[in-house]
Formats: C-alpha cells, structure tokens, sequence
C-alpha cells in the first residue's frame, strides 16, 4: 500500500538547501517557510518599511524586496530576517547583494504582466546563467513563468537547478480569474500556482516556494501540493496599516504551522 507520509518526508530529506541562511534551510526542511513581498517594482520607502516590519513583527522567515540599494538599507534598519532582492535585471541583483542582501531572485513577474511583458525559458535561463557568472555564490531563487505550459514550467525548473537555482518559486495568481467570492475565490485564484508547485516540487530536489495569489486560507494546500513554503505580497501589502499586516503575517504563520496531513517535518538538525 502506498505510504505517502514516508514518500514526503523522504523527499524532505533529499532537498538540498545548502548555502542558504541557517533559519531559511530550517523553515524550508520544516516546510514552513513564509516569505513576504513587497513588491519587485515597489520602489516606495515608506511601503516597503510597512511590510518589513509586519513580516518582522508577525513571525516570516524572511522578507523580499525590490533589488535598491536605499531600499535594502531601509529594510535592514527595520528587521534581522533574511533579506531577498528581486529583479529581472542581473545588475540590479548585484547592487543589491553590494547593499547587505542575503539572497536573491529573478522574478516574481506579475507587475510586468499587465504591461504585456512575458519571459521566455530562453530568458529566464539566460537571466539564471549571468546571475550565476557574478554573484557565483549568493544564494538564488528563480521564478517559473506561469505563461508556460505546465510541462515546460517543469521542465524550466530541471534546467534553473542545473545551472545553479537554490530555490524554485512558482506563480499563476494573476492568470486565474476567480468566478466566485471569499473563500471559494481564494482557492480558485490559487490553481495556477499550486498546480506548478505540485509537478516541479516532483521534479526538483531543491525547496519550491509557492507565491502568487496565495492567502492564509490556500497556504495549506500548497505545503500539501509538495511546496516547502510560501511567499505573500498582495494579501498583506493592500492592507495599508501595519497592525492589519502584522495580523495577516501572523495569520499565514500560523495557517503554515498547523499539522499538514502526509507530512511529518523533520527534527533534526540542519547542516549548514
């Protein structure tokens, strides 16, 4: 009889996370890993001071933030968490590793959709390679496209580890177009991304983060899709008021830190 409870946790045991911070392996061993977007074409000082702080104060594991130099320093003013840059230009990356970042990420590509922009796989891959030609160790997550058909996404996903990907983080919230309203929406908004997580999360042995359209209510069902975390922007950056973004944060942690069923998380030490 098939034991899908010891076919994840050893597939927890196969996930390679070396490199990352220490409190990002052990969130993303546990699957439990939250991290909040403040948005890669967020180039306001004051927003993103807002949402670090609700990522610092509700409990993330770290916080993602568009690839400036003022804007990282802003955030690590404000917060010790790991600290994530995005951006789809490579030396917009390195000026913000040059700033104190401790990871970073080509993609998400939702603000680029509504303009009509797309990424090719022959552009995501060539973005990965000159990511890794200069920042040949700092850590790197990279988006898929949700533009992709979902066996091109997998297969993306094969190549970015190969040429160095630590994280794969999966998308789709913008492409889905809910019929209903509250909570049957939310599931609805978060088909596409939770769909990408589940193939690429059999198809790679590094931690998928699942982003896009997800809440407090879907986060469950992307740790039980096979994602290792997931990441936030919208659900808590629309709030506008950093005790209701506290709450958000808060509320997403602890959706993520209830039992999921088939998935035991290991306890034991995380190798650095």
């Amino acid at each position: 009889m098939y034991n899908m409870q010891k076919d994840i946790s050893v597939k927890l045991t196969m996930l390679e996370v070396r490199g990352l911070p220490a409190p990002l392996q052990k969130a993303f061993l546990q699957r439990r890993a939250l991290k909040i977007i403040a948005g890669l074409n967020n180039f306001d000082a004051v927003s993103v001071k807002q949402v670090v702080q609700a990522a610092h104060q509700g409990g993330a594991t770290f916080v993602d933030i568009a690839a400036d130099r003022g804007l990282v320093q802003v955030a690590k003013e404000h917060t010790d968490l790991p600290i994530c840059v995005s951006a789809v230009e490579v030396h917009q990356l390195v000026e913000g590793v040059k700033a104190g970042a401790d990871l970073v990420e080509i993609g998400n590509y939702d603000c680029f959709y509504r303009s009509g922009r797309k990424f090719s796989a022959e552009e995501v891959l060539h973005l990965t390679r000159s990511v890794r030609a200069q920042l040949p160790t700092i850590p790197l997550s990279v988006t898929v496209p949700h533009t992709l058909p979902l066996s091109e996404q997998v297969r993306l996903a094969e190549e970015l580890v190969r040429w160095g990907a630590n994280i794969i983080q999966t998308e789709g919230g913008k492409s889905a177009n809910p019929t209903q309203s509250g909570t049957l929406g939310m599931m609805e908004k978060a088909v596409p991304t939770l769909a990408a997580a589940y193939e690429i999360s059999r198809a790679v042995n590094v931690p998928v983060l699942c982003a896009s359209g997800i809440t407090n209510v879907t986060a469950p069902l992307a740790i039980a899709a096979g994602a290792a975390g997931v990441g936030v922007g919208s659900a808590v950056r629309q709030l506008k008021d950093v005790v209701a973004m506290v709450a958000a944060v808060r509320a997403l942690k602890e959706a993520l830190e209830k039992d999921h069923p088939g998935v035991k998380a290991p306890t034991a030490d995380v190798a650095i």
